[in-house]
Formats: structure tokens, C-alpha cells, sequence
């Protein structure tokens, strides 16, 4: 794959991760049962809804700002480790919350052709 091809992929990871951040905020803001359950289960209160919602949102934005994207991949993995501490806790499963923290670095690494000197890949 070409150094443009490699970039398109980085950006197509970035959107779709972007996309469940931005998806699980929405449902947020728009609230309902669904929501109430899932903060109860996880034994957080409800008064942090909206809250949660604008910090996730906040996060993707910074994510997909090409000049802010390092800031948002660092700050959406610190909102997935406080997802997976709150899952751990619980007793459920957090395998996915782990693939999407590795996805948000893999899309960023992927199209941002400054990381690469940073984090190099061995070469053959």
C-alpha cells in the first residue's frame, strides 16, 4: 500500500472510531431508559450524563482536528481507561473498550505521517 493509501486508511479507522464516540454521546444528550440503566448498572449517577455527553463529543472533535488530533487520541484513550476501570469494576466484559483504545492509535498513527519517526515499525 502507497503512502496515500496508508493515510485514507488512517482517516477511514479515525471516522469510524469517531463515529461510536459520537454515537455513544448523542444517545447521551437524547437520554432515555436505556441510558438510565447503563449509568446505574455501572453504579454512576445520572446527574453525569450530560456531562460525560460534552466531554466525549469534545474529545471526538479534538480527535478529528488534524492540528489537535495527538490532544484528542490522548484525551479519548483517558475516556476509555475511565470506561474500562467503571466496566472492571462491574464484572463485564471491557475487550471492546480495549479494541477501540487501540483503534484511536492506530487510525491516528496511521494518518498522521508525524507520529511515524516517534513510533517507528521495524523495516525488513
Amino acid at each position: 500500500m502507497n503512502g496515500k493509501g496508508i493515510v485514507w486508511t488512517g482517516r477511514g479507522i479515525s471516522i469510524l472510531v469517531s463515529l461510536v464516540f459520537m454515537m455513544s454521546s448523542l444517545m447521551k444528550f437524547r437520554g432515555g431508559a436505556e441510558v438510565t440503566q447503563g449509568m446505574a448498572h455501572l453504579g454512576l449517577p445520572e446527574s453525569l450524563v450530560i456531562p460525560l455527553a460534552i466531554l466525549e463529543m469534545s474529545c471526538v472533535v479534538l480527535y478529528l482536528v488534524p492540528a489537535a488530533s495527538v490532544l484528542g487520541a490522548i484525551l479519548l484513550t483517558g475516556y476509555i481507561g475511565g470506561a474500562i476501570c467503571a466496566h472492571v469494576r462491574v464484572g463485564d466484559q471491557f475487550f471492546l473498550q480495549i479494541a477501540i483504545g487501540v483503534l484511536i492509535w492506530l487510525g491516528l498513527y496511521l494518518r498522521e505521517v508525524r507520529l511515524r519517526p516517534l513510533i517507528p515499525l521495524r523495516a525488513r
